[in-house]
């Protein structure tokens, strides 16, 4: 049985070993931190690149709609209520007008989503929160160990342990 460094699970060992098994720990910890903070940005591009698609196509559909959506509405309205045909036009051009507002709502909401999505300032405060923990850590006080350290000791030690 060994410790997670390789080092003989109940061996004394050194303030070398304890240091590099420390600064192994806590290069993890931090990489570990970058990574989530590289995927909480690349969720808040996703959101920022949703609102950007929901504003383009709601300006594609007030863009591209208008001629053949005026037209069908504004007759569409003309045979159902014998309006005058200029104000079927321009009944038509509201129902568009409401069409391109929903969407560009539907932009904004998820522009404050993006916008909202503090990730990496998060895992700042995370990284900082644990480096002031480290800074402050006190050893664990060792349990006496027996005046016996023969083989048969140690591993009597190692198997409480476990």
């Amino acid at each position: 049985m060994s410790a997670p460094d390789g080092s003989p699970v109940g061996a004394e060992r050194s303030i070398g070993q304890l240091f590099a098994s420390a600064t192994t720990d806590l290069s993890a910890l931090v990489h570990d931190e970058i990574a989530l903070a590289k995927a909480q940005l690349k969720q808040d591009v996703k959101r920022g690149a949703t609102s950007g698609g929901a504003f383009s196509m709601a300006g594609a559909v007030l863009v591209f709609s208008l001629p053949m959506l005026n037209f069908a509405l504004a007759y569409g309205i003309r045979t159902w209520s014998h309006w005058n045909l200029a104000l079927c036009f321009l009944l038509s051009f509201l129902a568009n007008v409401i069409v391109a507002g929903l969407l560009a709502l539907i932009g904004v909401v998820f522009a404050k989503k993006a916008k909202k999505g503090r990730g990496p300032q998060k895992v700042a405060a995370s990284v900082k929160e644990t480096a002031n923990v480290l800074g402050k850590a006190k050893p664990h006080p060792r349990p006496e160990l027996p005046e016996d350290r023969s083989p048969a000791a140690i591993e009597a030690v190692a198997r409480s342990s476990s």
